[in-house]
């Protein structure tokens, strides 16, 4: 199966299998990760996505190494699009982790105990990777944007950015950034997440630098003369004093 709007990204066929065009691959992967690079610069966060099981692992494992947030086991419809109820979600997981923590749980009976346990493990493992996400991110990364129609929905709704790899059955009409390629193979999946780290690691030390090297505003240095005209009246009425 194949997207029409996808043969501008096609080189040819081959026994039915579609060849994808890497010149264009190339191209708009370093557009793509432009993007990335100004985003995670200039202080925002991305939201990695992906619930197949050859993304998953690989998904988890790019988000920590950066610092950033993901969904690799089941994205909740209103994830985005109803995010305070997510919060509440988030909260509870939360209060859980606290009871567990002070033994306000050995208050609780065998059964309830494991009911309680039962509910923080399926939170964590729905939300776990976003449990500090205050509030909406500034880009998704998502693998396979034909099974996470959902996300690309909710994305597209709150004009939120998308990078992905576009597979010859998807819509790259419904992608900002997209980047012809195999969201299937597991190799090309760790090719694309690699890049993606390399690109986020850039841009975080480049907004660091930023930081250290702030530039000195007109406010400062009005403040700085202020104090030293305050000073050398000072020294100047204890010269007098002196004097006299």
């Amino acid at each position: 199966r194949w997207n029409p709007k996808m043969d501008k990204f096609i080189f040819g066929t081959n026994k039915s299998i579609h060849i994808i065009d890497l010149v264009q691959t190339l191209e708009l992967i370093n557009v793509a990760l432009l993007k990335i690079h100004e985003t995670i610069s200039s202080g925002g966060k991305i939201l990695f996505v992906s619930t197949k099981k050859q993304a998953s692992e690989s998904i988890a494992n790019l988000a920590k190494e950066t610092s950033q947030y993901f969904v690799n086991y089941r994205w909740l419809g209103g994830m985005l699009t109803n995010f305070k109820t997510i919060q509440k979600s988030i909260r509870k997981l939360e209060i859980i982790e606290k009871m567990q923590e002070s033994g306000q749980v050995n208050l609780l009976t065998k059964k309830e105990r494991l009911i309680l346990e039962r509910r923080r493990a399926k939170l964590e493992k729905v939300l776990g990777g976003i449990r500090n996400m205050k509030k909406l991110p500034d880009m998704l990364f998502i693998i396979d944007t034909v099974k996470e129609k959902i996300a690309v929905a909710e994305a597209n709704k709150h004009g939120i950015p998308i990078v992905a790899p576009v597979d010859t059955n998807c819509d790259p009409d419904l992608i900002d950034y997209p980047i012809p390629g195999n969201d299937d193979a597991i190799r090309s999946v760790n090719l694309f997440c690699k890049t993606m780290a390399d690109a986020i690691i850039e841009g975080k030390e480049m907004a660091e630098s930023a930081a250290e090297e702030a530039p000195v505003s007109e406010e400062e240095i009005q403040e700085e003369i202020k104090e030293v005209k305050e000073e050398a009246a000072a020294e100047e009425k204890t010269e007098e004093e002196i004097k006299e």
